[in-house]
Formats: structure tokens, sequence, C-alpha cells
């Protein structure tokens, strides 16, 4: 990471055909946590979100619901996708709507450029299409359904029948790219990650490439085909547009240039638009390709992929409710190795909130202030007497904070947080060894008192800064409690070590209160 360089991230566009699980949180809380630590190192990060409205998939929704798929798309955007940022505290600098003027204008822009090169040519195309995923299925992707299903091939993914269609279309020239596909796949290791997720894009693309359909005919909720009103565009060739038209593409080139490319968050289940189309798409117009690609794992509820159908599905507020939006945060970017799945439990949330965040970071801020304010009157003390105890935990600081950005910039989140908790944990050994309670009783020992103290407070703010993108609320508390210069925000997360603060310490109220009974 280097001050001043541009971070774009960004979460995929989420379709707006139903309210938002905790595994779209998920998704938005890894790229806020990202755009928070580079910006927080210097960067110049931009985080943008949004949400995909047209297709077949919300036309038949909106349909079903008695209401025009705009209409259906400016509720579910105000009542349910937009508070879901407040609901887990998503500070985006911009969120698109696929439905937004320059978002559908500059997209024809594009569309007209790949026509006018001879990327575009007209065909027909017959396959087994899944509305789910707006998506024409490969053999490969189908198995056999069950239950209402039985005799039926239906999606792998939302394991519901499959549709054969046939229709007159534009197509895009995709097999044409396939080399250099695997030529950047080559070349840059770090384009997809994680390395799972590499494989088996390389594996794909080497099966060989087949054009792709980018328009439809049978319906028109959708942008119009800037050469030919009949057609809408393919709602995902439409929908990847976005990262390029929130950027400025068409419209602003000084933005798009300080910007593009950009790194995308993206669920493993949609890796191949991101990882295969998109290049290619770009590659056509003779724009740089995005800087990375990373699919994290799905989010499991009892083995299973969440899913509103399947009734699987949690609302985020169904947690933030009871233990707040820094303690999702956490457990989300903590809990789950990210690029892996992973399993939501009750229990575990409840768990690790109790035992990580109440009695580890919480009640250690909680001591250290209230030591402060009881031995010193609120007043940090200043000495050098120090010990190599003290210094140990100097050491530690400026260990973890390397090591959490050098985590950081692979996008091992876990690891980020575990090794700023390696300081949360040392912190808590250092005080019980030291019993600053103890020296408190002697007059001789004040020295060593206020090393301790000292060298706890350091440690607290040291803390204030590593975990401010993760659990920002409780971070901001704390700073403000420690005497924190500016805004803990404001602090160089690189040099989280070196903040800066006044001369006292005022009262804190627990960061993260008990919690007597078990949601679930």
């Amino acid at each position: 990471m280097s001050a001043g360089a541009s971070f774009y991230i960004t979460t995929p566009i989420f379709y707006v055909n139903d309210v938002p699980h905790i595994g779209h949180a998920y998704t938005e809380v890894a790229a806020d946590l990202l755009a928070r630590w580079h910006r927080q190192a210097g960067e110049d990060a931009w985080l943008l979100t949004g949400t995909d409205e047209h297709g077949q998939k919300i036309l038949r929704t909106a349909t079903a619901n008695g209401v025009t798929p705009k209409e259906w798309a400016d509720r579910l955007v105000e009542t349910a996708w937009k508070p879901l940022l407040k609901t887990v505290d998503i500070k985006n600098d911009d969120f698109i709507r696929t439905t937004d003027e320059r978002h559908e204008v500059n997209a024809q822009k594009f569309l007209q450029h790949l026509y006018d090169a001879g990327h575009i040519y007209t065909g027909e195309y017959e396959g087994f299409y899944c509305v789910g995923c707006e998506e024409y299925k490969q053999p490969s992707d189908l198995i056999e359904g069950t239950g209402e299903f039985i005799g039926q091939q239906v999606c792998a993914i939302h394991s519901l029948p499959v549709e054969l269609l046939h229709e007159k279309n534009y197509f895009f020239r995709m097999s044409t790219f396939a080399e250099r596909l695997l030529a950047l796949y080559e070349d840059d290791p770090d384009f997809v990650q994680p390395a799972a997720a590499r494989n088996e894009v390389i594996s794909f693309v080497k099966q060989g490439l087949s054009d792709l359909s980018i328009s439809r005919s049978s319906f028109d909720w959708g942008i119009k085909v800037p050469w030919d009103d009949s057609h809408v565009v393919y709602v995902w060739f439409d929908a990847l547009l976005n990262y390029i038209t929130a950027a400025g593409y068409g419209q602003d080139d000084e933005k798009f240039s300080r910007l593009w490319p950009a790194t995308h968050i993206v669920g493993k289940d949609i890796l191949r638009f991101h990882a295969v189309i998109w290049p290619a798409m770009l590659m056509a117009a003779g724009l740089p390709v995005p800087r990375r690609v990373f699919g994290h794992g799905w989010l499991l509820v009892g083995g299973e992929k969440m899913s509103k159908s399947k009734l699987t599905g949690i609302a985020p507020s169904q947690i933030t409710d009871t233990f707040g939006s820094d303690a999702f945060r956490y457990y989300f970017m903590r809990a789950i190795s990210f690029g892996q799945d992973g399993s939501f439990s009750w229990e575990d949330l409840s768990a690790r909130y109790q035992s990580e965040l109440a009695n580890g970071f919480g009640n250690l801020a909680s001591r250290v202030i209230a030591m402060v304010v009881r031995y010193c009157d609120g007043e940090i003390p200043v000495t050098t007497a120090f010990t190599d105890a003290d210094a140990a935990i100097r050491a530690t600081e400026i260990r973890v904070t390397d090591a959490a950005g050098e985590a950081i910039s692979r996008l091992a989140i876990h690891e980020a947080i575990a090794s700023v908790w390696e300081l949360v944990d040392e912190l808590n050994g250092y005080i019980t060894i030291q019993e600053p309670w103890g020296l408190a009783k002697d007059p001789a020992d004040r020295d060593r008192l206020d090393a301790v103290l000292f060298t706890a407070v350091r440690g607290l703010g040291t803390l204030a800064v590593l975990l401010s993108p993760v659990v920002p609320e409780a971070c901001a508390k704390l700073w403000s409690a420690l005497g924190g210069e500016g805004l803990v925000t404001d602090q160089r997360i690189d040099r989280a070590w070196e903040w800066t603060g006044g001369t006292h310490v005022s009262p804190l109220e627990a960061l993260f209160p008990r919690i007597e009974a078990t949601v679930g």
C-alpha cells in the first residue's frame, strides 16, 4: 500500500428481487473494511455498491407483486437495500442503480463501441436458461431435481428447473479472447483470487469459450440495444458495466482515469462473470482489466448456502438489533477465512461476542481507562522508566501493525484481525502480570505504575487505530476516551503505534455490553 495511490473497490450490485440477507451484508462489510483500511493508509480509496434492477427475474417478481419493475426496484432500494448499509455501518462513496440515467446512457456508449469495432454479431442460440442466475447453463451446471422437480434438470445453485430457450440475439465474440485471458491469468497470478478460484477459472477457459448472447427480445425490461430497440441488453452484460459507468466512463475522463481499474469482491457463484466475461469485454473495448477479482465463499446455515427460497435467509437486523453492527462486522470478518465457505451459528456468534469482544477487547479498554482515572485522576502518566516487559508491548504494536497491513494487501481479512488480536491478548496478559492495582498500593512503586499505565494506554490507542475499520463505533468511543487527536479514522493505520493524543482520559462506557440471552 502506498500513500496517495488509488484504491477503487466494489461489491457486486445486488438483485432487487428480494430483501437482503446476511450473505449480502457479509460482502458489503468485507469491501467496506478494505476501503476503510486503505483510506487510513493514506490512499485515495473509493467504495462502490448498488443494485441490479433489469432482467427477466426482476420483471417476473414485479409482475407477481402487481407493480411495474421500476416501482418494485424503487421500493426495494429505499426500504431494504439502502437501509442495509446503515444496519452494518457501510461508508460507501457511491451507490449505483442500473436504472440510473448515467448508467444506461454510458452502458449504451460501451455497447455501441463494441458493435462498431466488430465484436458483436447477429446469431441464434438455444440452451437451458436459469432465470435465477440470469444465465444459460452448461450441462455440468445442472443436476437432477428432487421432490416436486423429480425428472427435471435444475440449476445446481438455485435447485429450480431451467427453461429451454431459443432466441435470435446479438452475440459478443467472447471466444476470440480465450488466449488473451489465459495469458492474463498466467502473467498476473493475483488477478483471480483465492487460488482455488483462479484454478477454477483457468480450467473453465481452457475448455474453450463460446460467444455470449448479449441481448433479449422476448421481454422489454432492460437497456435498449442502441442500434436495435427491439432488443434489450442481457442483464449481466448491462450489470458488469456498472463498475465503469459509476467511475466516470463515458462522461468524466479525469475521474475514470483516477479510479480505474478496480478490485472486485464477489461471491464465488458469480466468479465466471467477473473473471472471464468482464475482462473480455474490457479487452474488446481497449480498456484496462480489473486490478483483482476475489471470489469469497458462501455463508452456510445448516450446511446449505443462504437462501430465501429455502427459508435459511437471516436478515442482518436480526443480529444487529441484539449484538450491534460492530459485533456483526467483527464476527463475520474474524470467524470465517475470507475466500472460503463459512458456517454461521447463533451459538458461535454469542460465544465470540462474549469472550473476544466483551471480555477480551472491551474489558481491556474499560480496565485501563478506569485505572488511569482512579490512580492518576485521569491524567496519562509521563515516564521514561521502561522495562523489557514494556518494550515488548511496544514491539508487538509495531509487529502486528506490519503483519495486519501485509495480510490486508492479500485480502486476508481474517488474518489481519487475528494479528491485531495478538496485541489484545498480550496487553491483557501484561496487565495481569504487572498488577497495577498492586503497584498503586505502595508509593515506592509509583514510577513502575506510571510506566505500566502509560504502556497500556499506548497499546489501547494503537488498537483503536488498527481496529477502526473492523469495529468503527467502538473504536470511535475508545479514541474519544483516550483523548486522541482528531478522529480515529484520520490516523495512519500503517503507523498505528505513532498515534498522538491529549494528556487525559475520560470515563468509558462498556464497548460491548453483556448480553444475557442467546438469540436464535
